[in-house]
């Protein structure tokens, strides 16, 4: 993988206040990124990766990471937290349940995602292109 050519990284802490500030700051970076035609969907992947970090992978005290770079033509957003005991996995949601949907969002938006496991904790991450709509 290249360099990224623009890269921002926040800690956010492990509270629900958390996920709409990482979103805003998501979408203002791809617009002063020169990409704001990616605003709308980088605020959303960012808010359901924040939001999964937050519900299934959050300690007390222990910052959630989110990571925003661009690399060419590719906007990745990743998202760090402090538990790596369980790999995000999609899920079908019923239709009267509120959670569940998030990994089949991003997997929708995004034009890849994946995570990884690191020594404390994992990172999910997805990516868009910043060549037009998917």
């Amino acid at each position: 993988m290249d360099e990224p050519t623009r890269c921002d990284v926040r800690n956010y802490p492990p509270r629900q206040d958390s996920v709409p500030a990482a979103r805003r700051r998501a979408a203002w970076l791809a617009v002063a990124w020169g990409l704001p035609q990616l605003a709308s969907d980088a605020a959303l992947l960012t808010s359901e990766l924040t939001t999964n970090a937050l519900l299934h992978g959050s300690l007390r005290d222990r910052y959630l990471r989110v990571e925003v770079q661009l690399t060419g033509a590719v906007l990745r957003i990743a998202v760090t937290d402090p538990k790596g005991e369980r790999r995000p996995e999609p899920r079908a949601a019923a239709d009267d349940e509120q959670y569940g949907r998030g990994l089949q969002i991003v997997g929708a938006v995004a034009e890849r995602w994946g995570d990884s496991a690191r020594v404390i904790g994992k990172t999910v991450w997805a990516e868009l292109g910043a060549g037009g709509p998917r």
